[in-house]
């Protein structure tokens, strides 16, 4: 023991040349760097640390001090007269054992967890591996040799910040679910190419909130933003020496602060401040913000990875560890899963989710891979710790909550399992409405089930109908152009033999891969897309469109442009006026018409005030589906009367909507009659979309060949 407090000592003492600072006992809380006017608390969870330092660094230079208290877990001290500003790390003394999941390396600079902003990048390097990078790729045992050099020049160092901002009385929208049309966007893809954006601000937050921006949310009837993920994230390694960027960001190192690649350039930027003020035009506009957030997993990867954070702070608490420890659990495919189950990784989550509504003013999450968060030691859980704490918090019961409904862990689909306040996005929707508009044999039953919400998924423990979010197209997959234009996915530029991204994406090309100036190709390709979009907004759940497909942004047939960070992945605003249009009208009419957006999940039930049922599914010929037709693989068209569902909270609106849905030949449809004295409007027809809207007078209306119509039922003079 004398011989380890011996090196210890020598170790805790100032780098040359830099003076020493004294440092107080200071408090366990809050964990991070807490600034006041006695100086700057840092707090630290490790519960494997033998000691723990604290790096100041000022222009280049080190100062190291051993925090002197430990309160359970948790290190901590107080350093006099420093202030925001200040550039800090850590490092953590403790045994190297590997093979047991014990991996403290005094030698690796560790960003803090709870680190609020970061300066400066990751640079790769071989430094930042806390083990020795063996000559030849793949050698046995290669991750149990420790690594000595110092990481400190290659690591990005954390900032001790001042979180004041002048919101100007900002408030939440908070809009209810049945109101809400997500608009899923990259913080820069989503500008960089629009030419209304002010140069110096695209690619940027504050060129989301941009006037041009705003304009075209508001156009349309967008009410909520939500961003892939901008928590502080790196570039990894393979992708760099490949000359990509991780273009997503779902790398996550740094839970707490902002990326700063979406800071306006310069040595003044500051992204903290850029993500509050982005939050505040857009509320000022009555637009939500969302984020896509990133718990599963961090960036340090498996064994092989680097030494960034957690890894070097606490191995066996962070992570989940498979056998002895020295490998790590991999149910989310990036190498690492991140241990929901230990306490101080779920106040971890539980503290960034609540700095992010408290400090940035966000209105929800979209959390990616979710299952992973639920995933207890006997499988997912809908009653899991995570989820409990997430659901009896009081910051973050106001907020949204979205769950991607899988993982790719044993029983990782969970589509329909998680519990109320949370919606799921609903891939099922994505896939059925694609095959149903493709023409794939058999899919009406299927359409029938996404028009009405999946309730066969969804309709359970009092979930609302709002619970699905409805999606044709996602970052994650083709842009709805490359839907209507590819067979196949064209992932070159990735540098992965195209092996990469989904195999089946229930896609059509019309006959030609790819773009073609075919008049008679353009022409069904646009249809085809009118047609997949009506289906969205006609259908029950929460909608959710992919910034860029409202102009028929393409990418390539690129279906994981993850890595593209250039013209490929950004949004081209060169494209089609008309299908804007078109998104605007169908949107407008969606907002018009609560019957399109009912809490409550329609079952063809008679309702008590009338007896008539919410829901009644019609033939073309105008008669009421069958056995046989319900089985009929070869039955393409389906029709439906919609009505308001039984709501003890309000009358009954006067309002119901026929919609045909036709994916075969142009045919005639018979039109049911009008709900009491009314007479039908023809509203939306995907065929004509510039038709006005117009009494139909007569029984019967002419549907064109793969197109969507919908009458509103109106009083008569």
């Amino acid at each position: 023991m004398g011989r380890v407090l011996g090196r210890l000592c020598r170790a805790l003492r100032p780098v040359e040349g830099v003076s020493a600072r004294p440092i107080l006992a200071g408090r366990s809380w809050p964990l991070g760097a807490t600034p006041g006017p006695e100086g700057v608390n840092f707090a630290v969870f490790s519960a494997g640390a033998e000691a723990v330092e604290l790096c100041l660094f000022d222009r280049g230079a080190e100062t190291r001090l051993a925090l002197p208290e430990r309160t359970g877990d948790v290190w901590h001290g107080l350093v006099p007269g420093l202030g925001p500003g200040q550039a800090y790390g850590y490092r953590v003394h403790g045994p190297w054992r590997p093979e047991e999941g014990l991996r403290f390396n005094p030698a690796k600079l560790l960003m803090d967890p709870y680190a609020r902003a970061l300066d400066g990048d990751l640079s790769w390097h071989d430094a930042v591996m806390g083990h020795v990078v063996p000559e030849r790729p793949g050698a046995k045992g290669a991750d149990l040799a420790r690594d000595d050099r110092d990481s400190a020049p290659h690591v990005p160092k954390c900032l001790v910040v001042d979180d004041g901002f002048d919101w100007q009385g900002d408030s939440p929208p908070d809009r209810p679910m049945d109101e809400t049309v997500i608009y899923e966007a990259h913080a820069k893809g989503l500008t960089m190419r629009h030419p209304e954006v002010p140069e110096a601000e695209r690619g940027t937050y504050l060129g989301v909130a941009s006037e041009a921006m705003i304009a075209h949310y508001r156009a349309l009837g967008v009410t909520a933003v939500e961003l892939l993920p901008i928590h502080a994230f790196h570039d990894d390694r393979f992708l760099v020496k490949k000359g990509l960027r991780n273009y997503w960001g779902y790398q996550t190192i740094g839970f707490f602060a902002p990326a700063r690649r979406y800071a306006r350039p310069g040595p003044g930027a500051d992204p903290r401040a850029e993500v509050k003020e982005m939050v505040r035009r857009l509320h000022a506009a009555g637009i939500e913000v969302i984020l896509d957030v990133v718990y599963n997993h961090s960036g340090e990867a498996d064994e092989l990875g680097p030494t960034l954070s957690f890894r070097g702070l606490d191995n066996c608490s962070y992570y989940r560890l498979e056998g002895a420890g020295r490998h790590y659990v991999n149910d989310t495919g990036t190498g690492n899963m991140l241990d929901l189950t230990h306490p101080a990784v779920l106040r971890m989550v539980m503290d960034s989710l609540r700095h992010w509504v408290e400090v940035f003013h966000v209105d929800g999450f979209r959390f990616d891979l979710a299952t992973v968060l639920a995933r207890e030691a006997g499988g997912f859980d809908p009653r899991g710790g995570f989820l409990d704490a997430l659901r009896q918090d009081p910051v973050l019961a106001r907020v949204k909550l979205i769950a991607e409904p899988w993982d790719l862990g044993p029983g990782g689909y969970q589509l329909g399992a998680w519990p109320h306040p949370f919606a799921e996005w609903n891939d099922r929707f994505r896939d059925g409405v694609r095959r149903f508009w493709r023409r794939d044999a058999g899919m009406v039953p299927d359409l029938a089930k996404r028009l009405l919400g999946s309730a066969e998924r969804f309709d359970h423990g009092g979930r609302a109908a709002t619970s699905s979010v409805n999606f044709l197209t996602a970052h994650d997959g083709y842009t709805l152009e490359d839907v209507v234009s590819y067979l196949h996915r064209h992932n070159e530029a990735n540098g992965e033999g195209n092996r990469d991204g989904h195999g089946e994406n229930h896609s059509d090309n019309f006959g030609i891969e790819g773009s073609t100036d075919d008049p008679s190709v353009r022409a069904a390709r646009d249809a085809r897309k009118r047609a997949l979009l009506a289906t969205l907004f006609l259908s029950q759940g929460t909608p959710m469109l992919l910034a860029g497909d409202e102009v028929g942004n393409g990418q390539g047939g690129n279906n994981n442009a993850y890595a593209q960070d250039n013209p490929t992945g950004w949004v081209d605003w060169t494209g089609d006026p008309g299908l804007t249009r078109w998104v605007t009208r169908l949107s407008a009419f969606r907002r018009d018409h609560p019957v399109l957006r009912q809490r409550s999940f329609l079952h063809s039930r008679p309702r008590p005030e009338d007896g008539k049922p919410d829901l009644s599914w019609y033939r073309a010929e105008g008669r009421a589906p069958d056995a046989g037709f319900w089985n009929d693989p070869s039955s393409d068209c389906l029709c439906v009367l919609i009505r308001p569902a039984a709501d003890a909270r309000a009358p009954l609106p006067p309002d119901a909507i026929f919609a045909i849905f036709n994916a075969g030949p142009a045919r005639p449809v018979a039109l049911p009659a009008p709900p009491g004295e009314g007479r039908w409007r023809r509203a939306l027809d995907s065929a004509d979309p510039r038709a006005p809207e117009a009494p139909v007078t007569g029984r019967r209306i002419e549907c064109a060949v793969g197109a969507v119509m919908a009458f509103v039922c109106e009083p008569k003079d």
